[in-house]
């Protein structure tokens, strides 16, 4: 482990900066963090962040599925690009993630019109720049969500992945500023050990929460989550009042998020095998899938919804739903076997919103 006055310990695979004339600045780069988009963007950013600083291993569908991620689904009335990333308060859900997953996180984040938020933004500077200090990157709202993987002291920059190839410079001053109201960032640190039985539970009961939670953000009811996100899919493609990009990107997420739950079941299997029910159903759900029928490509950038194949892919979907209900209900009686102390018992304090 590297260590210098400028920088303080820096884990393996991060480069320090040098000024001109030899002298040491503070600046840092995580050379080996490498985002992909794949999956979510958060969970994209989440795996190649955990995955460089040594704090998870594993393939990235089961980050997915034991974080609750894999299995939020959201969709807004007009099919809007924003649905994907539209699932309740981004701290709340995204700290639900880390804790899943037994992951030390701090994050902050909010509306960019608080008169508060230029304090938070140069508190966020600080312990930004202190996480790469230490090699572990931060997911960032860009949007969506991507990865600072370094910094400059001198330039007063932040360097980001976004998952293309061309990475992105951002302005200390600037941190936290982009075309959406929201900003946010996401720190993580040491981990704790939690028994695999017990990931696998709560990863099966926080399937079962988003599934029943039929608007992620009330009392507004422009989108729609869990099961009821399938009707507001569905409802919108028969009535041809949609965002077409949109609702290639609702589509393809969703496909990639039932085939991360598919290969979760299956490896979940090893330790409940009454998931082989759940497994099943999830197997079906993905083979209902055809893009290359439903999403054709008029070129490299722009694809779009066949209105041919409509009919076809809303009886998918109907389907699909349908199948979904039943694996709920499977994963409802796994659940109910195993004592849940967290959500028995309400504290001594009361019942409270989290932040």
């Amino acid at each position: 482990m590297a260590e210098t006055e400028a920088s303080g310990p820096v884990r393996a695979g991060a480069e320090l900066f040098k000024r001109r004339g030899g002298a040491m600045m503070s600046g840092v780069i995580l050379q080996d963090l490498n985002f992909k988009r794949e999956s979510k963007s958060f969970i994209d950013a989440l795996y190649a962040i955990l995955t460089a600083a040594g704090l998870y291993e594993g393939p990235k569908y089961m980050l997915s599925a034991l974080s609750g991620m894999a299995f939020i689904f959201t969709v807004h009335e007009r099919l809007l690009h924003l649905s994907v990333t539209a699932y309740g308060q981004w701290v709340t859900v995204h700290k639900r993630a880390a804790d899943s997953l037994g992951i030390y996180t701090v994050s902050d984040g909010g509306r960019t019109r608080h008169p508060t938020f230029p304090r938070y933004q140069q508190d966020a500077v600080q312990w930004i720049k202190e996480s790469l200090d230490k090699g572990i990157g931060v997911v960032y709202w860009i949007p969506e969500f991507g990865v600072i993987y370094g910094y400059d002291d001198e330039d007063r920059v932040f360097y980001v992945q976004d998952g293309s190839n061309e990475n992105r410079l951002v302005l200390y001053d600037n941190l936290g500023l982009n075309f959406t109201p929201f900003w946010h960032a996401q720190a993580f640190g040491d981990s704790v050990e939690i028994d695999p039985e017990q990931k696998v539970l709560e990863a099966l009961r926080m399937a079962i929460d988003d599934w029943n939670t039929p608007y992620p953000v009330p009392p507004d009811e422009s989108i729609a989550s869990g099961r009821t996100a399938y009707s507001y899919l569905i409802r919108a493609l028969m009535q041809g009042d949609y965002d077409e990009a949109g609702a290639v990107y609702i589509l393809e997420s969703y496909q990639q998020s039932r085939h991360e739950i598919m290969l979760f079941l299956k490896e979940a299997e090893r330790l409940f095998p009454e998931l082989k029910e759940a497994s099943a159903l999830y197997e079906q759900t993905v083979a209902l899938f055809k893009p290359s029928e439903w999403i054709p490509t008029r070129n490299a950038k722009h694809k779009f919804i066949n209105s041919h194949a409509m009919p076809s892919l809303i009886g998918a979907l109907e389907k699909a739903c349908r199948l979904e209900d039943e694996a709920v209900n499977v994963f409802r009686g796994i659940s109910g076997r195993y004592p849940d102390l967290k959500r028995s018992m309400v504290p001594r304090w009361g019942l409270h919103m989290a932040r």
